[in-house]
């Protein structure tokens, strides 16, 4: 039952997909989509990583090659349902000089202060628990279709590098709806809705669906497709996969890589990390006064049949 309860909660290592709070670290990593769930409360998640992405598209001639590390520190505060979050970017470009020799530039490339907030968690039967009948603890709960739905808000702000700002770099927004499907007990669809830069000049919708399965207590994988529309570009799609192992309860490694589709020039990302949290959670009771002992009932005193039919059913 320990082992079965173990997997259970190692189910995820990142999106896990039961309550709030888990045994076990609850990581957004390696993936760009994001679980309506948040750490838990009193939960202190750091997430960082490295990445380089190589772009030879020919509308971007200035970037081909960018190195860079992301960090995203999550707390749980308040409420099981809520999260705060920021999200911080520093990179290092290459800049491609035509006339002359290639350059670099680095600095803060972004910073993003958020929140978000589970507003309705799918309920659904545990069939695995169904000893009496094969055919119901095979059967397929319907309502796991019906997602788990939570909501994220952010802000991007100016404090960036030189580098990274213009005449118009104002603060901009971040909007999201995240929902998320238990399809199995090893099988979690999320889909994330997001308008991003809103209010700047550099707005764009996105949509990421990430399939994530777990292998067994220590590894899991995903495949995720993510598609990005903006005015005055053609649609971007990409298609990413990658691995995390758990090392422990609270620490998490993992690697991905990705690239993009129907384009005519290349696209490519990949990216290596860590997930680690500090557990100062603690869960909270409610205490019920004492029953009355006055109003308890008396037990009616029973005949010799009644003792003797008590122990034979009893």
């Amino acid at each position: 039952m320990k082992r079965v309860l173990t997997f259970l909660l190692v189910l995820f290592c990142f999106h896990l997909a039961s309550a709030q709070y888990t045994e076990i670290i609850n990581s957004k990593r390696p993936g760009f989509s994001e679980s309506p769930y948040s750490v838990g409360t009193n939960i202190y998640q750091l997430e960082t990583g490295l990445f380089y992405r190589n772009n030879d598209n020919p509308s971007i001639l200035t970037h081909p090659n960018i190195f860079g590390t992301n960090l995203q520190l999550r707390y749980g505060k308040f409420s099981e349902k809520l999260e705060f979050n920021l999200n911080l970017a520093y990179q290092v470009d290459e800049i491609r000089n035509p006339l002359g020799k290639n350059v670099t530039t680095q600095g803060i490339s972004d910073l993003t202060i958020g929140a978000k907030y589970l507003i309705r968690q799918q309920e659904f039967t545990d069939n695995s628990t169904e000893i009496r009948s094969y055919k119901k603890r095979m059967a397929f709960d319907w309502k796991r279709l019906i997602p788990s739905v939570g909501v994220y808000a952010g802000v991007h702000t100016p404090f960036i590098s030189k580098d990274y700002k213009d005449d118009n770099t104002k603060i901009s927004y971040k909007l999201a709806v995240l929902l998320q499907n238990d399809i199995t007990d090893r099988f979690v669809l999320l889909t994330n809705l997001i308008a991003d830069n809103y209010s700047s000049d550099d707005e764009f919708y996105a949509y990421i669906v990430t399939m994530t399965y777990a292998i067994n207590q220590r590894w899991s994988y995903f495949v995720e497709n993510q598609g990005r529309y903006q005015d005055l570009y053609a649609p971007q799609y990409q298609f990413g996969t990658g691995l995390a192992y758990l090392v422990n309860e609270n620490l998490q490694i993992d690697a991905s890589a990705r690239t993009n589709f129907f384009d005519d020039y290349s696209y490519y990302y990949f990216s290596t990390g860590f997930s680690w949290r500090l557990d100062r959670h603690y869960d909270t009771f409610k205490f019920k006064a004492a029953p009355d002992k006055s109003k308890k009932k008396k037990k009616k005193r029973k005949g010799f049949f009644g003792r003797l039919f008590d122990k034979l059913f009893h």
